[in-house]
């Protein structure tokens, strides 16, 4: 499966931040056919290695309507998260959006912001100009 166009700067973002990358993709088999998540990394809180996992879909929203990039977006997103809860549960996915995507006002508006909150989608933002997170929404 093909990197998103901003694959590496959410790799470098999480890793300024800490996050340990584990996998470039994450492959899930699903009896007839497989996913593919885009980044899997670990954070590791205290000396004990008690940590937190999580994997990270990555998505560029640069085609020709950010409404069809989020129909797009929100279902892989669920797809995903099936996925995880039933073959490692313990890892929490995250939709990771450009900071210019979040903050279109079609993005912030209350149509897709009840979406992410009925979905409960957790989001990364991130500045793929300075390869950082500018938030977590958990």
């Amino acid at each position: 499966m093909a990197k998103d166009k901003f694959h590496n700067n959410v790799r470098e973002a999480l890793l300024k931040e800490g996050w340990i990358i584990t996998a470039e993709q994450l492959r899930i088999e699903l009896d007839e056919t497989h996913i593919e998540i885009d980044l899997m990394a670990e954070f590791v809180l205290s000396a004990e290695r008690n940590g937190h996992k999580i994997a990270v879909e990555v998505k560029s929203f640069l085609g020709g309507s950010i409404m069809s990039d989020f129909h797009n977006a929100i279902g892989q997103f669920m797809d995903y998260r099936a996925a995880l809860e039933e073959n490692e549960p313990e890892r929490v996915l995250f939709l990771a959006v450009p900071l210019e995507t979040w903050e279109h006002r079609i993005f912030q508006g209350r149509f897709i912001q009840k979406r992410l909150d009925t979905e409960s989608v957790k989001l990364i933002v991130f500045d793929p100009f300075t390869n950082t997170i500018v938030s977590w929404r958990k």
